[in-house]
């Protein structure tokens, strides 16, 4: 289930809002500018799905997102717990950096942890299968995947070279807890 806790930046331990409403979550998160939507689809995605078929079931949001933001690149990253660079991969995204572009993703399945850090504030976003999140430009965040990864998401990128990331040189991120997925 998606959920959305916030927290002042010095206070890891309680959180000062929460909650797993998708409408309360996109309230409070419109509020500072990030996109979050649920998307669904008619068609069905087998297991091992080519990017080209997940790609293809979503095509309409996809197309919309485009329009809207001249997005021009899309594609799809699937990463699980035995994936051998997991932990390297998780590494890379732990501490809270910046992109001169929004970051889109859309979880087709699975699970991750988004924090972003706008103002004194941290925003803790778990996303879940149906959830997109677009974090605009030169917002701070980091993201967790956990120890045991699980998920598909669709990326969306103004650059074609995709993913750049400008870190800040914080170690906020250290302070706040680490995403711990159920292995169920």
């Amino acid at each position: 289930m998606s959920r959305l806790r916030i927290f002042a930046e010095t206070r890891t331990d309680v959180a000062e809002f929460e909650s797993a409403d998708h409408a309360a979550i996109a309230d409070q998160l419109r509020a500072i500018g990030v996109r979050f939507e649920r998307w669904q689809t008619d068609a069905e995605i087998q297991p091992g799905a080519s990017p080209e078929d997940v790609i293809s079931a979503y095509r309409g949001d996809i197309d919309r997102l485009i329009a809207e933001n001249g997005y021009q690149a899309v594609d799809v990253v699937s990463l699980n717990p035995d994936h051998p660079d997991r932990a390297a991969l998780r590494q890379k995204f732990l501490s809270e950096h910046t992109h001169s572009e929004d970051e889109v993703r859309f979880f087709v399945a699975g699970s991750g942890l988004f924090t972003l850090h706008p103002n004194d504030q941290v925003f803790e976003v778990l996303c879940e299968a149906g959830d997109l999140i677009s974090v605009p430009a030169n917002t701070r965040h980091w993201f967790d995947m956990s120890e045991q990864p699980h998920f598909i998401a669709i990326r969306l990128f103004n650059n074609p070279a995709g993913w750049v990331a400008n870190f800040t040189g914080t170690d906020i991120a250290q302070r706040f807890p680490r995403y711990q997925r159920d292995a169920g």
